[in-house]
C-alpha cells in the first residue's frame, strides 16, 4: 500500500524510519498524490486532502481531531481515525496529577512566598478532603480517574454517556457533580456542545475557592469570566496548558496573572514509541479489509 505522512506537527525524521521498519513491504510517501491509500496526518499542510482524493484511511496521529473536522477540503465518506497512544494517555495522567497536587499541597502558594522571602505555613488538608472533578471519561479522563482514587482522591466525573469506574462517583448530568468538586478538570474533546463549557456558571457551581484545570483546548474556557472568578475569590487558582491563540503572546496579561499557572501546551505529547503499534494495526487492518478501529463519530465531533 501507498502510505502518505503528511504533518507540520509531527516530524517526519521521528516517524518515518520507525514507519518504515514497521511496514517494509509498503511505499511511504511524503508528497500527496491520488493514489494514496492511507494518509498519516496531524495538522497537514494546507491542500492535502484536495490531493489524495479518496483513501482507504485517514489516520490522525493525535487524539484530538476538531481542525480536522473544520476542514472543509477533508473527504467526507472516508474513515477517519484518532490515534489512541498509551503514551499519551500515561502523560496526561502525570500532568492531572501534578496539577492536583500542586494545588492541594499550596504548592502555587509557597512559590509566591519563597519569592516574597516570607516564611509561612498553610494549613495540611488529606486527599479524603477534596473532590476533583473530571470534564470527560475517556481514555484520558478514565486513567487519570483511576491514579486519582489510588492517591486517595474522592473522584467525580462527567461523561455524555454513563460510565462505571471502581472508586470513582460518575455523573452524566453535569449540574449534580459540580457541587461536589474542588477541583474541575477538563480533558473534553472541543465540540460545539463542549465549546465555553468553562464559564461563569461552571466556576459559581463549583465549590467556592476552588482550582480550574483546563488540559483540553482553549475554545474550552471564557477568559473573562475566569479571571473574574479568580479575582473574586470563587476560584483559588487556575492551570490553563492551552489557548485558543498559540502560541500565546508574550505581552499577554495571562503570564503575569498571581492566580494562573500556565505551559506551552505540553500537558500529553503523541509519544511515537507507543503510538506506532496503534497506527500499525489500524493500517493491517485496512489491509484485511477490515473496519479501522477509533473512528472519529462525525456527528458526536469526535
Amino acid at each position: 500500500m501507498k502510505i502518505l505522512f503528511a504533518s507540520t506537527g509531527e516530524k517526519p525524521e521521528v516517524w518515518l524510519p520507525l514507519l518504515k521498519e514497521a511496514l517494509p513491504r509498503d511505499e511511504l510517501a511524503v508528497v500527496p498524490s491520488k493514489d494514496v491509500d492511507v494518509a498519516l496526518v496531524a495538522l497537514p499542510p494546507a491542500g492535502t486532502f484536495e490531493k489524495i482524493g479518496r483513501p482507504r484511511l485517514i489516520q490522525s496521529l493525535w487524539m484530538g481531531v476538531e481542525k480536522l473536522l473544520a476542514d472543509p477540503t477533508l473527504p467526507r465518506g472516508v474513515p477517519l481515525a484518532r490515534t489512541i497512544d498509551p503514551g499519551m494517555v500515561a502523560a496526561m495522567s502525570e500532568m492531572v496529577l501534578a496539577c492536583v497536587l500542586d494545588w492541594h499541597r499550596n504548592l502555587y502558594r509557597y512559590r509566591m512566598h519563597q519569592r516574597a522571602g516570607s516564611w509561612q505555613r498553610i494549613g495540611q488538608r488529606m486527599a479524603g478532603d477534596r473532590t476533583i472533578g473530571l470534564l470527560g471519561l475517556g481514555e484520558l479522563g478514565s486513567d487519570a480517574a483511576r491514579k486519582l482514587v489510588a492517591l486517595g482522591f474522592n473522584v467525580a466525573g462527567w461523561s455524555r454517556r454513563p460510565k462505571n469506574i471502581p472508586g470513582a462517583e460518575c455523573f452524566t448530568d453535569l449540574a449534580e457533580m459540580l457541587p461536589k468538586s474542588d477541583v474541575v478538570v477538563c480533558l473534553l474533546p472541543l465540540t460545539r456542545d463542549t465549546q465555553g463549557l468553562l464559564d461563569g456558571k461552571t466556576f459559581a457551581a463549583m465549590k467556592r475557592g476552588g482550582c480550574v484545570i483546563n488540559l483540553a483546548r482553549g475554545g474550552h474556557l471564557v477568559l473573562k469570566d475566569l479571571l473574574d472568578a479568580l479575582d473574586s475569590g470563587a476560584l483559588s487558582h487556575a492551570y490553563l496548558d492551552v489557548f485558543e491563540r498559540e502560541p500565546l503572546p508574550a505581552s499577554d496579561p495571562l503570564w503575569r496573572h498571581p492566580g494562573v499557572t500556565l505551559t506551552p501546551h505540553i500537558a500529553a505529547l503523541t509519544e511515537p514509541r507507543t503510538a506506532l503499534p496503534r497506527v500499525v494495526a489500524n493500517i493491517e487492518r485496512v489491509r484485511r479489509g477490515e473496519a479501522p478501529r477509533d473512528l472519529v463519530d462525525f456527528e458526536a465531533g469526535y
